[in-house]
């Protein structure tokens, strides 16, 4: 008698790899099956003048808190309303500007009932995101975006986790449609992000920098007694020098001085001493822009200058450090 053959023990990477691959063919199903539904979800969403209410229970709800902070975080107002909670005064929360974004992978979610009946009540609008096209969620929902059929990643098809990774990226796809029909900008976002390295790398130039009469500056024809005075004023360690339209034309550094010291040096004019045509840059311009030019050329300080090229102010590399960049 032939003895039973043994299963084929699986290993970590082997399952992790199965686990990547059900999922990632779940992800293009998902793509694939994307229609006119999902165009008019974006187009509801964009058109209420409140907030989107995400909802869901379980593994549901846990996917749901992160959809509504990344469309709060990307222009579209959005929060998480727990459906148990809704039951018992939450309901509050919602008013008739509000959209409901309602998930459910079975669609027959029980603690969902009372949240949908309430936008039932009050003609609020009702998006489901589910994998059951013929649920009680889909069939009240105005719009329903079905999951397509894809197996779970758990071999015993019982965790959730290819169906909530399809919700997540369908939320993230609903973030991300409505971000760009509203034309939401990297400015915009600071925003929402002014902590945390999101919000350092946002920072402008305009943010930072020093105006004024903060910024050094001196004539062409000045004397370098009167120029040496100025810098040690205004301990940036340079002086811009400004031609007849008040434009930028050279700039005088501690290395020129240097470059300079002989007995002659207070003799001479700024004109004699500067460095022509110094770079600088926009006030618009990130500050981590304004870091690299100055980490690149070794120097500790950078013109601010406007469209004619004219000082609007000047940026230390300490700025930048105090801004969190580095």
């Amino acid at each position: 008698m032939n003895a039973p053959a043994q299963e084929k023990t699986i290993t970590a990477l082997e399952s992790a790899q199965r686990l990547i691959k059900t999922e990632g063919n779940a992800l293009l199903a998902l793509r694939d099956s994307l229609n006119g539904d999902f165009e008019s979800a974006v187009e509801t969403l964009m058109q209420i003048r409140g907030r989107v209410i995400v909802s869901g229970m379980g593994k549901s709800g846990h996917i749901g808190k992160k959809i509504a902070a990344t469309m709060a975080s990307t222009g579209t107002p959005a929060y998480f309303v727990h459906p148990g909670e809704a039951s018992h005064g939450d309901l509050g929360m919602i008013t008739q500007d509000d959209a409901v974004l309602a998930l459910s992978n079975s669609g027959n979610t029980a603690e969902l009932t009372d949240l949908l009946t309430y936008t039932r009540r009050y003609s609020i609008p009702l998006i489901a995101i589910t994998s059951g096209a013929g649920s009680a969620l889909a069939k009240t929902a105005d719009i329903a975006l079905i999951l397509p059929p894809e197996p779970e990643g758990c071999p015993l098809g019982l965790a959730p986790t290819t169906s909530t990774t399809m919700t997540l990226v369908l939320g993230d796809a609903l973030a991300i449609a409505l971000l760009e029909c509203k034309q939401f900008k990297a400015t915009d976002f600071k925003v929402f992000h002014p902590g945390g390295s999101l919000g350092k790398q946002l920072v402008r130039v305009r943010d930072i920098m020093h105006s004024g009469e903060s910024i050094p500056l001196c004539q062409p024809g000045a004397a370098m007694s009167e120029v040496l005075l100025s810098m040690t004023s205004c301990a940036f360690g340079c002086i811009g020098v400004q031609g007849q339209k008040g434009e930028l034309v050279g700039i005088i550094t501690d290395g020129d001085l240097r470059r300079h010291m002989d007995k002659s040096l207070l003799d001479q004019s700024a004109s004699d001493i500067m460095t022509a045509n110094p770079r600088s840059i926009s006030a618009d311009a990130l500050a981590a822009e304004a870091l690299g030019i100055m980490n690149e050329r070794s120097i500790t300080s950078l013109f601010v200058t406007d469209d004619d090229n004219c000082p609007a102010g000047i940026i230390h590399i300490h700025d930048c450090l105090r801004a969190g960049l580095n």
